[in-house]
């Protein structure tokens, strides 16, 4: 406990702040807007969680999927969700997939691939079916959610049971009330990852990437209620992707048609590996959830991977 509350405070004292400049944007729907990474290929709509910012796919110079993707015969094209407003209020996960999602593809106005990361990636899937979407790429995208721990998922559905009825109040759930949900699916992990940062030279890059990571991961907007109730309630409490039942936008979701590639981590805590359905190719890769995105191997693991099946 000496050693993380240490580290903890070695964190909040460190002044290391994002100043990466903002993409411009080529098209916009409610609070989302669709920002474009330059690039001469084909699109490449990347879409991120509703938990927490889009920054992770672009975290800093030298750790950006996009920028990196950009160099590479790729135009990548982010989703970024921003703080929802008065006209997001009532959407669910799927409502953000027929009502923000599909229409910022439709601005694309050409063929596209779509990749999705994380939630992003089963929101992915729910909008493979739009006619300008060639393929589909997911990136440790929950959708069996019976692959978690059955312990785990009872807590949540207790957590969710606690803290909906203050939520009205709140106008929707803020990261600091979902943040101890998903600390809940790796408790240890919280402690060790700090463990691991007191030990390291603060000028060290690892310690830079460490905050760097910690930040992105303690923000974000908050989710919109319905998303937050989809989430824990169809999604953790019964499962709904799986037991056929997940409707969107009139459509029952179920496994593309359409070509897809799973990228799938056997060291995801967060994402298990037996959550991911594993839809057409499946790439096996061995790092954390985060550490696949920014991580020191993920370039090899993941990026030139990803590259090469967006250019091919």
């Amino acid at each position: 406990m000496e050693r993380f509350l240490g580290a903890l405070a070695a964190y909040q004292q460190s002044g290391w702040r994002r100043d990466l400049p903002e993409m411009p944007v080529i098209a916009s729907c409610g609070s989302a807007v669709l920002r474009d990474y330059g690039g001469s290929g084909r699109p490449a709509v990347f879409v991120p969680s509703l938990i927490n910012t889009a920054d992770v796919l672009d975290l800093t110079a030298e750790r950006s999927l996009l920028r990196y993707l950009a160099g590479r015969g790729v135009r990548p094209l982010l989703v970024d969700w921003r703080v929802p407003g008065a006209a997001e209020a009532a959407l669910s996960v799927g409502g953000y997939v027929t009502a923000r999602l599909r229409p910022l593809l439709d601005g694309v106005g050409e063929t596209l691939d779509l990749v999705g990361y994380c939630l992003g990636g089963t929101m992915a899937l729910a909008a493979a079916s739009h006619p300008l979407v060639r393929r589909v790429a997911t990136i440790a995208a929950p959708w069996d959610f019976a692959g978690y721990p059955a312990a785990r998922r009872q807590e949540l559905t207790a957590y969710w049971q606690g803290v909906a009825p203050s939520l009205p109040a709140l106008g929707g759930m803020p990261m600091d009330l979902v943040q101890p949900a998903f600390w809940s699916l790796d408790p240890a992990g919280a402690v060790a990852k700090y463990e691991r940062f007191g030990a390291l030279d603060p000028a060290s890059e690892a310690a830079r990437l460490f905050v760097a990571v910690e930040d992105w991961a303690n923000t974000g907007a908050p989710l919109t209620i319905p998303a937050a109730r989809e989430c824990f309630e169809d999604f953790f409490g019964a499962n709904v992707p799986i037991e056929g039942g997940w409707r969107v936008g009139g459509e029952i979701i179920g496994p593309p048609v359409k070509p897809t590639l799973n990228i799938v981590s056997r060291t995801d805590r967060l994402v298990p590996a037996i959550a991911v359905e594993p839809f057409g190719e499946t790439r096996l890769i061995d790092a954390g959830h985060v550490g696949m995105m920014v991580g020191s191997n993920a370039r090899a693991q993941l990026w030139q991977p990803l590259a090469d099946w967006l250019t091919a």
